[in-house]
């Protein structure tokens, strides 16, 4: 039987690897990302079709869940991968950046759920996967924002595997650690817009220093493929985990997560004196 997956943020790294994963096992792909050229190559290996989507945009959204169910009559899974990072300590982030952060990370994952449980609910079947990260686990100075974002992700998700699994619809959470896809090449752009105190000038050496801790370029980072394996399995298991954190860091913050909160602020402290 032919499985379909509707896959937001296929443009690059996690979402490109995820898409061409589940074409790999067979899949009925629709690998969508808010410039359809970017994902325009995908869309020439069969059983894969592409879409845009703007995750902020509920009209996008409606638009190709209705797509879907005219074309396949089903929606197997959902991976919600389409996010970004806003960095900057939180007293610098000006309130629109924080709304825009939420925007993607939050409401659009929350839009394509609303969107796909009706059809999920009637069939009594489906699986969703958020893509998530180890900052849903552990808040990092200088990425209040973002780390926000995904613990309100986390949370969201928790509440949403308890109240479908009456449906026979699975609710997972990749949790990946730093993501070798070019990670120091975007620090610049991500703090675009950040109203600079000159308050923080510890946070944002750490912030410049994150590649060498364990960044998307630094020790400890994972391939996108790597990530997109966990994504598959979550999606075609038929009990999966709650929860699947992907590399040593990912795994790392789980155990820091148990920690008292006075050890987390001391690793902190020490670190910025270091930077």
């Amino acid at each position: 039987m032919e499985r379909t997956v509707l896959i937001t943020g296929c443009s690059s790294g996690i979402g490109r690897a995820t898409a061409a994963a589940f074409l790999d096992e067979e899949w009925t792909v629709y690998a969508t990302a808010r410039n359809p050229a970017d994902v325009e190559t995908l869309g020439e290996r069969d059983g894969c079709r592409i879409a845009t989507l703007d995750v902020t945009e509920s009209d996008d959204v409606e638009r190709v869940v209705e797509r879907i169910l005219d074309e396949e009559g089903r929606i197997d899974a959902l991976v919600n991968n389409a996010g970004y990072g806003q960095f900057g300590a939180v007293e610098d982030v000006p309130t629109p950046a924080v709304e825009s952060q939420f925007d993607v990370n939050v409401y659009g994952p929350h839009r394509l759920i609303r969107a796909v449980l009706p059809a999920m609910r009637r069939r009594e079947d489906g699986a969703i996967v958020n893509v998530s990260s180890a900052a849903g686990r552990v808040s990092i100075p200088g990425s209040g924002a973002y780390c926000g974002s995904k613990f309100a992700l986390e949370a969201m998700t928790d509440a949403l595997r308890n109240e479908v699994r009456e449906y026979g619809i699975t609710v997972s959470l990749v949790e990946p650690g730093p993501v070798d896809t070019g990670f120091d090449s975007r620090v610049e752009s991500e703090l675009s817009g950040v109203e600079r105190s000159g308050a923080y000038d510890a946070v944002y050496s750490l912030i410049e220093d994150y590649s060498v801790v364990g960044g998307g370029d630094g020790v400890g980072a994972v391939q996108p493929e790597r990530v997109a394996e966990d994504v598959v399995n979550a999606a075609s298991a038929t009990k999966p985990a709650p929860r699947y954190p992907v590399g040593p860091l990912a795994k790392a913050a789980e155990l820091a997560r148990l920690a008292p909160t006075w050890v987390a602020d001391s690793v902190w402290s020490f670190a910025a004196k270091l930077s």
